[in-house]
C-alpha cells in the first residue's frame, strides 16, 4: 500500500482510499504519480487480477476503485458489472484506451461513476473526477440506505396495522384503551398482538397473545392470529374451541420455527357485570376499582403450539363492580428491570407502581404507568409490551 505523505492543512483533508486494479506495471506506475500530483490524501492499493481486487475489498473496503478494462481474468463492461456485483456502494472510475472511443460510456452505462482515457489524463481532471465519483457513490448509497428504510418503516407500519387494530364496537359503552411497543430500538416488531371485537350477541370479546420470539417471524404469526381470532370470534367460535382453532393455525403457519404463543381470551358482559376469562400460558389480568387494582385469580391453560394434543383451557368467571377496569397486558411490561440491580419488575412491582400514580383518565394512565416502567428498566431488558385496558360504568377516581 502506498500513501501520499500529509503536511500543512493536508492533515485535515479527507483521505481516500483507493484501489486500482491494473495488470500493467506501467500504467500503474503513471496512476500513482499522477495520485501524488493531485495533492489528495490518498492510500493507494494496486492488484493486477479482478481474483485478487475480490479478496482485497473483502478484506478492506476502499472509496473508489479504478478500473482497467482489459485484465487477465475479465475485460470489458464485464469487468465493471463484476466489481458492481461485490462492490455495489463503492465509486468505479475506468480506464479506457485511446483507441476505445465507446468503451468509456459503456462503461457508465454498465454502473461507473467516471471513465479516463489514458494518456490524456492530467492531475486536475484527476482529482476532480474522483472526489465527484466519491462523491456521487456515497450520495447513491446514501439514498438507497433512506430508500431501504422508508420500505421497512412502511412494512413495519403494515404489520403494526395488523397487530393493533380498530376495534368493532357498536352499542357498547366501553372505553378501549390499547397501546403496542416493540422491544427493539430499531422498531422491529415482535409477536404482540391484541384485539376487541362486540359480537352480535352483545357481548364484549378481546385477546391479547405474544407469539415466543421477536423480528418479522414473530409478528407476522402475530398478525396471523389476531386476525384468525377476529375471524373466527365472528363467527361463533367460543372459548376451548376457539383456541384449538387458533392453535392449529398457529402450527400450520409458523412452518420449521419453533414457535408458540400465549394468550387471554376475555369476554364481558356489561348488563350481567361479569367477565370470562380463558388463559393459555397467559398470566391474570388486573382489575381496577375505586379501592385499588388487584391481580385477578383465574385458572391456567397450556400455551398454544406447545402440546397440541392437551387442549385443557378451563374458564374463569369473574364478578365486575358497577364501574371498573380490566387490563390484559403482555410480559413486556412486567419483565423488565425494577431498578436495583438484577431486581425484576414482575407483577407485584407493577402493582406497587399503579399505587402510586395519581389517578387520571385511562388512557394517560396507561402512558404514564409504560413511562415508568421503561424509566425503571433503563434499557437493561428488551421485549415487546402490549396493553388493553377495558373501564365501564360511571367513571370514579380509581386508578
Amino acid at each position: 500500500m502506498n500513501t501520499a505523505p500529509q503536511s500543512g492543512t493536508r492533515a485535515t483533508q479527507p483521505i481516500y482510499r483507493v484501489l486500482l486494479i491494473e495488470d500493467d506495471e506501467g500504467d500503474a506506475l503513471l496512476v500513482e504519480e499522477l495520485l501524488h500530483d493531485t495533492g489528495l490524501r490518498f492510500e493507494l492499493t494496486t492488484r493486477t487480477s479482478l481474483a485478487q481486487a475480490r479478496t482485497e475489498l473483502a478484506a478492506a473496503p476502499v472509496d473508489c476503485i479504478l478500473l482497467d478494462l482489459h485484465l487477465p481474468d475479465v475485460s470489458g463492461t464485464n469487468a465493471v458489472t463484476a466489481v458492481r456485483g461485490f462492490a455495489p456502494h463503492t465509486a468505479v472510475i475506468v480506464l479506457t484506451g485511446l483507441s476505445e472511443a465507446q468503451a468509456g460510456p459503456e462503461a457508465m452505462a454498465a454502473g461507473a461513476q467516471d471513465y479516463l482515457v489514458k494518456g490524456k489524463v492530467e492531475a486536475d481532471l484527476l482529482r476532480r473526477t474522483l472526489r465527484y465519483a466519491v462523491y456521487r457513490s456515497q450520495t447513491e448509497r446514501a439514498s438507497a440506505e433512506a430508500q431501504a428504510a422508508q420500505l421497512r418503516a412502511e412494512e413495519n407500519a403494515r404489520l403494526e396495522r395488523g397487530l393493533l387494530p380498530q376495534p368493532i364496537l357498536d352499542t357498547s359503552t366501553v372505553k378501549v384503551t390499547s397501546r403496542y411497543l416493540p422491544g427493539g430500538e430499531l422498531a422491529l416488531l415482535g409477536g404482540d398482538f391484541l384485539d376487541v371485537v362486540e359480537c352480535d350477541d352483545g357481548l364484549l370479546r378481546a385477546v391479547v397473545g405474544d407469539v415466543s420470539g421477536h423480528g418479522p417471524d414473530a409478528a407476522a404469526l402475530g398478525v396471523c392470529l389476531r386476525i384468525a381470532w377476529r375471524s373466527l370470534v365472528l363467527g361463533g367460535h367460543r372459548g376451548p374451541d376457539l383456541l384449538h382453532l387458533m392453535e392449529r393455525i398457529l402450527i400450520a403457519e409458523r412452518g420449521s420455527h419453533t414457535l408458540f404463543a400465549t394468550c387471554a381470551l376475555l369476554t364481558l358482559d356489561e348488563k350481567a357485570r361479569t367477565a370470562t376469562l380463558h388463559l393459555a400460558g397467559h398470566h391474570e389480568p388486573l382489575l381496577t376499582t375505586a379501592a385499588g387494582t388487584l391481580e385477578v385469580p383465574a385458572e391456567l391453560g397450556i400455551a398454544l403450539g406447545i402440546a397440541p394434543e392437551q387442549r385443557h383451557w378451563p374458564a374463569t368467571v369473574i364478578p365486575l363492580p358497577d364501574a371498573g377496569a380490566l387490563t390484559l397486558y403482555t410480559d413486556g411490561l412486567t419483565e423488565g428491570h425494577n431498578g436495583s440491580e438484577g431486581g425484576r419488575l414482575g407483577v407485584e412491582g407493577l402493582l406497587n407502581l399503579i399505587e402510586h400514580l395519581p389517578p387520571t383518565d385511562p388512557a394517560a394512565h396507561v402512558d404514564r404507568l409504560i413511562k415508568e416502567t421503561h424509566a425503571l428498566n433503563a434499557g437493561r431488558h428488551s421485549d415487546d409490551l402490549a396493553v388493553l385496558r377495558l373501564d365501564w360504568g360511571t367513571p370514579h377516581a380509581y386508578r
